[in-house]
Order: C-alpha cells, then sequence, then structure tokens
C-alpha cells in the first residue's frame, strides 16, 4: 500500500473554487445567488460615481436587503478590518460583496475570514466584483492587509479566502486612469511571470499564467492609450483573473516579497513597487529560470535563439512596457528618500526573505541577496 507521504510527494493539485462570470452583461448574475442580506464592502469613489448603485439596484430587484460599508482605503490596514467586521457581524448577512479593487476585495476576504472566527463558523458567501485589472483577488486564497505600527504589509493565504463568486465586468474599468491601468496590468504581468516560474508551477498553473502574459503584452498599452476600447479592456480583466488562478496554486517570488516590503516602508502603490523591481528579479533569478524566462520571451515573439538571449529580451520588453506607461525604472524615481532608503535596507531585506513569497521563487535568496537587490534597483 502507498503512504501517504508518498501520495504527497508524488501528487500535484490545482485548485479552482470560484464561480467565474464574465460579459457585457455579468453584473446581472448578482440576481442568482441565494442571500438574505448583503454586506457590500467597497469604497467612496464606488459610491460617489453610482457604481455601488448600479450593484445595488440587482439587489433591490431581487428582494434582498444590504448593508453598505464604503469605508475602504487603499492599503487596507488591520485597524479598518476590525472596524467593519463589528458592522458586517451586526447585520447579520449571508453574502458579502466586494466591489473595487485589490484593497476593497482585500478588505472583503479579511472581513468574511474573521467574521467567520468571531461568530461561531457562520459563513457567508463571498462574491467578488473587479473594478480594476490587477490583482486576480477575485480568485486567490491571499489578501494583503497592512500593519502600520510595524510599517509592514501582510499577506494572508488560506483557502477560506477564496471567493465563492467573482464577476468580471469591463464596464467597471472603463474610467479606470492610465496611470493605474499601468501599474495595475503590469502587476497582472508580475503575477503571470512568477506564477510560471515558480518553484510550485505544474501544467495548470502554466497554462494560465502563459495566457495572462500573452494579454497583457497584447492589451495593456491599448487599455492605457485609449480607456474606452472595451475588447482591450475585457481582456486585461481577464488576464488578470487567469493570473490569480495561476499563482493561487503555484506561489508567487521575490518581486512581490520586495514590493510588500517597499510598499509598507514607503507607501508605493503595489503594481508600481512590482513594475519597478520585476526586470531585477528576473535578472536576479536568470541561472535557475533562465529556460522558462526564454519560454516566456517565445511565446510573446521575441529572439531568443539562447537561453540569455531571451531572457535579456524579456527583461528588455518588461523596461519598454513600462516606460511606454511612463512607469520609473529606479526606486529613486518613486520619490523615496535616499537616505531613508539605505537605512532601511536591512530592515526591507528582512522583512521580503520572511515574506511567504519568496519560498516559492526560483531561487531562494539569503538576506544579503535581498539587500543588494533593493540597491540594484535604486
Amino acid at each position: 500500500m502507498v503512504s501517504a507521504q508518498t501520495v504527497e510527494d508524488n501528487v500535484t493539485q490545482f485548485y479552482g473554487k470560484t464561480k467565474i462570470c464574465y460579459g457585457p452583461y455579468a453584473l446581472e448574475t448578482l440576481e442568482s445567488f441565494p442571500a438574505r442580506h448583503a454586506f457590500v464592502v467597497t469604497d467612496p469613489f464606488m459610491v460617489k460615481s453610482g457604481f455601488a448603485d448600479q450593484a445595488i439596484s440587482h439587489l433591490k430587484r431581487k428582494g434582498i436587503g444590504y448593508s453598505v460599508f464604503s469605508g475602504v482605503e487603499p492599503d487596507p490596514t488591520l485597524q479598518a478590518v476590525v472596524e467593519a467586521t463589528g458592522h458586517f457581524l451586526r447585520s447579520k448577512s449571508d453574502m458579502i460583496i466586494a466591489l473595487g479593487g485589490g484593497s476593497a476585495i482585500d478588505m472583503a476576504k479579511a472581513i468574511a475570514y474573521f467574521g467567520n472566527k468571531a461568530d461561531g463558523g457562520r459563513k457567508a458567501m463571498l462574491v467578488a466584483i473587479p473594478t480594476t485589472s490587477g490583482t486576480g483577488s477575485e480568485v486567490t486564497s491571499i489578501a494583503v492587509i497592512t500593519d502600520k505600527a510595524n510599517a509592514v504589509k501582510i499577506p494572508l493565504n488560506d483557502e477560506f479566502l477564496i471567493p465563492d463568486a467573482a464577476i468580471l465586468d469591463a464596464r467597471f474599468t472603463r474610467t479606470v486612469p492610465p496611470h493605474v491601468t499601468a501599474s495595475t496590468g503590469m502587476d497582472v504581468l508580475t503575477h503571470a511571470v512568477e506564477a510560471y516560474t515558480s518553484r510550485y508551477s505544474n501544467v495548470f498553473t502554466a497554462i494560465y499564467a502563459e495566457r495572462a502574459i500573452r494579454n497583457v503584452f497584447t492589451y495593456l498599452q491599448r487599455a492605457y492609450d485609449h480607456g474606452d476600447d472595451m475588447v482591450a479592456r475585457d481582456n486585461m480583466l481577464i488576464g488578470s483573473c487567469m493570473a490569480g488562478m495561476a499563482f493561487t496554486n503555484s506561489g508567487l517570488g521575490v518581486t512581490h516579497s520586495m514590493a510588500h516590503s517597499l510598499g509598507g516602508q514607503f507607501h508605493i502603490p503595489h503594481g508600481l513597487a512590482n513594475a519597478v523591481l520585476l526586470p531585477f528579479v528576473i535578472s536576479f533569478n536568470s541561472f535557475d529560470a533562465g529556460v522558462k524566462y526564454r519560454e516566456i520571451a517565445e511565446m510573446i515573439g521575441l529572439p531568443s535563439a539562447t537561453v540569455e538571449e531571451g531572457t535579456r529580451n524579456l527583461i528588455n520588453a518588461v523596461r519598454d512596457l513600462n516606460t511606454a506607461m511612463h512607469i520609473p525604472a529606479r526606486v529613486r524615481e518613486l520619490k523615496v528618500d535616499e537616505q531613508e532608503y539605505h537605512r532601511g535596507l536591512d530592515a526591507m531585506a528582512a522583512n521580503a526573505l520572511e515574506d511567504i513569497c519568496t519560498r516559492s521563487n526560483p531561487r531562494l535568496p539569503s538576506h544579503d541577496d535581498l539587500v543588494l537587490l533593493f540597491e540594484s534597483a535604486w
């Protein structure tokens, strides 16, 4: 008889829990979910712009009661999660709807998680409606919460955090400004590249990651240049979701570990930090993951006769895409104080080393490696 350990060591798993609804009228599927009372987690802009009302109108049509928490801010804090969870518990909701970007979805996941713990294991259905194409959080087991006291971002990872349903309606992304389209789009690329090259990648994660990479290099520039190009918007939203499906199964890498640390210390938007750091991390990983970088270069039509050529051209392609969207090439261009940055190198490297994303990086770094990476990115 085969032992349980032998099975665990020789069986690869791919987990996909989320019901994905996409297309021009995807929002209408809200009416198909069984619920008595919904707790809507969103931000002030979604309320002011009328987007929240669009979602709520479908709840009203089905006679579903609702409460709205519209206090989501960028990089949700532990303190904000505690406050919002209290509102959720008092509402007695059996469905949580996250409407917004990664911050709103991460906040909703944390509310669902801690609410479940505080309410004797009662589980509310979690529905995510992303309004940016970036985090892929609508299908992942990860949420990022900021610990302000220690100036660090904390990635939570639990299967409970995976939403039950995701509604991908690109109409919500039409008004996203170019600079946000750029940074969130580069977040998609970083997710996909790191999932593809992860120590724990597999045939299924590679399929999703490859499609996401192709979508970014085909459609991100179009979405940036022409915000009302709904074909580009739709394909970026789908690419974001596919990258999320990939990395929630494979894990990520050091780009994300460093971005969490850098963002927590200097309040740099996550996607922007990823965009700046990704070329440096590809170079760092190139000895261990060069074959996969060459495969990525080939899939987007770059010359890649050798591993070195493919890797070099991929790095240049990432930098060229950043440049075309006015994303800085180095941390120093992000208005970070130089002395403060260099004083914080050891702490940022220590945080990145302990980050959950580091364990799936193709090359396992040391503390000194991460210090050097942060220095090279300056």
